[in-house]
């Protein structure tokens, strides 16, 4: 009977046995990377529970509370007497025009090692409205008693925690403003009384907030024509919502961006006065970002505008995304030592099944070492620690595989040239796919040219031989 030695086929069961355990320790791995991405998620949302969350803003538009009251006949003869019936109801009017002038500064804070992207929004609203007309109640009963509160100027928010301050001028004059908006359907923000004036009149008010936030600020453009203008010091943004900017300009220092949506591609000024959902992070049905990616929302609301302020390397999404090309890594590797045993004969010692299995864990421990260190330093330091750390240890350890130090070097190189590629795969998302198919393909060309004059038959058998001891 053989050793395994001797026979071929029992190493490479063995070689695929450690394959199988290494695939145990990469979704190990993989597993560890999970937590760690969840306990990222659980900081968010206890910075979230102790300041504010994401934000989205509706308004501001003017809001008037109404009653109906009319008398019917109840009951038949003698018992036939008037009861009072009434009818509550709102009326609602968007601004025909709405700019937003407004400035976000980054607000970074932490949660032990978890960095959470907070920010503070100053917005400054400019709403006009061509007449009150729309806020003159109309009775459905010919001869109902119609009465109706003042006008107020109201404001929604998703997260009223993060309002440090609000001003409000009308027509030049200062107005106190209130917390709450006494609307049925959208409770959380701002309010203020308006004075008696004509309905045919126009009406300019102008609206300052400072709003802290946590990582996306939505704009409801809920107006004829909505002009949304924001400057931020945070280089790296996503816009999504329903709409795009009409302009944007992304730097180093910040970036700046216009939308500019009319009622025309909007159906926000309709939706508020039906009491569509105001959603923060959401959007009506699908929103379309400029990366590509397509946000569904099960339950309809209200058109938005959205920023948010991402980290464009996210240390956890790198290496769960690193971990899933870590069978492939070792398969390669594997693939590199068997040619280099193969190509090499006889001046390379046979190498054993328990050495691939070294050099399998090496492999699979940088991807925890990159894990690890992703969590103090930046992604591309961890990175290159962990890269070259791993090839160095496995350059000594190939010198001795491969029977001298330009073995080793090669060996080495080999890998560092593997991991340059999976850096590449892990930073260019957009083009991961292209540069991962055509890596495959030079490395098979490579394979198919090296291995062309090899006689496998004859190899085998030549393997199955008994080896001298040197």
């Amino acid at each position: 009977m053989k050793t395994l030695s001797q026979s071929p086929w029992a190493k490479l069961m063995a070689i695929g046995a450690i394959v199988g355990i290494l695939t145990l320790v990469l979704a190990r791995i993989g597993w560890l990377v999970d937590d760690r991405r969840g306990r990222q998620i659980e900081a968010i949302q206890s910075v979230q529970q102790s300041q504010a969350g994401a934000q989205a803003v509706l308004g501001p538009w003017l809001h008037r509370r109404c009653t109906e009251e009319w008398e019917t006949e109840v009951g038949e003869g003698k018992d036939r007497r008037l009861q009072t019936q009434r009818r509550d109801f709102a009326l609602d009017l968007a601004a025909t025009r709405l700019h937003v002038a407004s400035q976000a500064m980054a607000e970074t804070r932490y949660r032990g090692l978890f960095k959470v992207n907070g920010y503070l929004g100053r917005l400054a609203f400019d709403a006009d409205w061509a007449n009150l007309a729309a806020l003159e109640p109309t009775g459905s009963v010919r001869g109902s008693r119609l009465a109706c509160e003042p006008v107020e100027l109201l404001l929604a928010l998703t997260d009223t925690r993060g309002v440090q301050r609000a001003e409000l001028q009308l027509d030049g004059q200062s107005l106190p403003v209130a917390a709450g908006t006494g609307h049925a359907k959208y409770t959380r923000g701002l309010h203020a009384v308006l004075p008696e004036r004509a309905k045919a009149e126009p009406l300019k008010a102008h609206l300052a907030i400072d709003l802290r936030g946590t990582g996306r600020l939505d704009l409801v453009p809920a107006a004829g024509q909505t002009e949304w203008d924001l400057r931020a010091d945070w280089p790296h943004p996503s816009f999504g919502g329903r709409f795009l900017p009409a302009e944007r300009e992304v730097a180093e220092g910040g970036f700046h961006a216009v939308w500019r949506v009319s009622e025309l591609a909007s159906s926000a000024s309709r939706d508020l006065a039906e009491g569509t959902p105001l959603c923060a992070g959401q959007v009506n049905t699908s929103a379309a970002y400029d990366d590509g990616t397509v946000e569904r929302s099960a339950a309809p609301c209200l058109d938005s505008l959205a920023v948010t302020f991402i980290d464009p390397i996210n240390p956890y999404v790198l290496a769960d995304r690193a971990t899933k090309y870590g069978l492939l890594f070792v398969v390669l590797t594997f693939v590199a030592v068997a040619l280099t045993e193969v190509l090499a004969r006889p001046r390379v010692r046979r190498i054993h099944p328990v050495q691939y299995a070294l050099v399998g864990l090496a492999l699979s421990l940088f991807f925890l070492l990159l894990l690890a260190l992703s969590e103090h330093l930046s992604f591309e330091w961890a990175y290159a620690a962990a890269s070259l750390g791993c090839a160095g240890v496995l350059a000594h350890y190939g010198s001795h595989l491969l029977g001298g130090w330009r073995g080793g070097l090669g060996f080495g190189a080999a890998l560092a040239a593997l991991y340059g590629l999976l850096y590449v795969l892990l930073t260019r998302e957009q083009t991961a796919l292209v540069v991962g198919a055509l890596g495959l393909f030079a490395l098979l060309a490579v394979v198919m040219a090296l291995t062309r004059r090899i006689d496998w038959y004859r190899l085998f058998d030549d393997f199955s031989a008994p080896t001298a001891v040197r």
